[in-house]
């Protein structure tokens, strides 16, 4: 039990940012959601970089699902703020930084990749970048939303880009012993599809949280994998970077 809440306590993170003011506050609409983003956009006609936010705080100290999902890591806020690239987008996850009728707690905890979610997301995205190509960033659970858009959905991905990505949910849960989401799809039943995108995946050697064998076990081209020495679930990856 002690290693379940400190799984679910280390995911929640902590620290606030600002944004830069280069970058546009946005609420976007979608599946009875309204979706947080933070837009830069110097040439819309080229390629984006969209971060896709983890999990945020869906666990308090104790393992119990918390009333609010907002990250209180600015992890992939601060990565987003640094990628000098001319089109950058930073997308929350449902629920976190703005509430609405849909933030049931299931969509932070057992139903955090349901279909409801990625539809979400993906109409997110679609509507700030248009037919744009577009390079998905996704951190921990973020690269299993990123999976799924790409594999599922009429986007332009040009390449997948994972951080300490939770890519196969089912493998994590029983390797946590954790609860199974129930109501989650799985990216695991498209791996045919999402095998056929680029994609790098950056892990971290002294990652507990999702360990390098997870990663290895599912990634086809082990060659695609990128192990980071000193990198934990949210420290350590200052050395990583984006070129397109």
């Amino acid at each position: 039990m002690k290693k379940v809440l400190l799984i679910l306590f280390v995911l929640s993170g902590c620290a606030s940012f600002q944004m830069p003011e280069s970058f546009q506050y946005k609420q976007i609409e979608a599946e009875g959601f309204n979706l947080s983003a933070w837009v830069k956009t110097d040439h819309s006609s080229q390629s984006y970089h969209v971060y896709i936010e983890g999990d945020g705080y869906a666990f308090n100290a104790n393992g119990q699902p918390t009333s609010n999902s907002t990250p209180k890591s600015s992890f992939m806020r601060r990565l987003a703020a640094k990628d000098s690239h001319a089109n950058v987008i930073y997308l929350a996850r449902p629920c976190q930084f703005t509430k609405g009728h849909a933030c049931l707690q299931k969509y932070w905890t057992t139903a955090r990749f349901a279909p409801v979610v990625i539809e979400a997301e993906y109409q997110a995205i679609k509507a700030l970048s248009a037919d744009a190509p577009l390079i998905l960033i996704g951190y921990s659970g973020g690269a299993q939303v990123a999976g799924l858009i790409a594999a599922t959905k009429n986007l332009n991905v040009k390449k997948i880009i994972t951080i300490a990505g939770n890519l196969d949910h089912p493998a994590w849960t029983a390797y946590h012993n954790l609860p199974k989401l129930t109501e989650s799809l799985s990216l695991a039943d498209y791996k045919d599809k999402f095998n056929q995108i680029p994609q790098v995946h950056y892990v971290g050697q002294k990652d507990k949280i999702i360990p390098p064998v997870l990663t290895e076990k599912f990634v086809s081209d082990k060659s695609t994998i990128h192990i980071i020495s000193d990198a934990t679930h949210n420290n350590g990856w200052n050395t990583i970077s984006f070129d397109d």
